[in-house]
């Protein structure tokens, strides 16, 4: 499997859903499926999950982070959709 790393821009209504069927899949211990620029992947039920802060000179960021192994990525999804 080829490296990878995207980012997209989401509205504020679309990102709130994408984020509740996310902590929905979380809560249930439900495995959550999903595409983000053309590529599907499931992010398992026993994903670790952390939120990290950085501050530069100008901006901040806050990223919400699920890691796992991609052994772990065989579970059936709770759920697919685009993002």
């Amino acid at each position: 499997m080829s490296e990878r790393d995207v980012e997209k821009d989401y509205s504020v209504a679309d990102f709130a859903a994408k984020l509740r069927r996310l902590a929905d899949a979380l809560e249930t211990g439900k495995p959550f499926r999903i595409q983000i620029a053309g590529e599907r992947f499931t992010v398992p039920r026993n994903a670790r999950i952390s939120v990290e802060h950085e501050r530069g000179d100008s901006e901040e960021e806050v990223e919400f982070q699920l890691k796992w192994s991609t052994a772990d990525a065989d579970e059936e999804p709770a759920d697919d959709t685009e993002v």
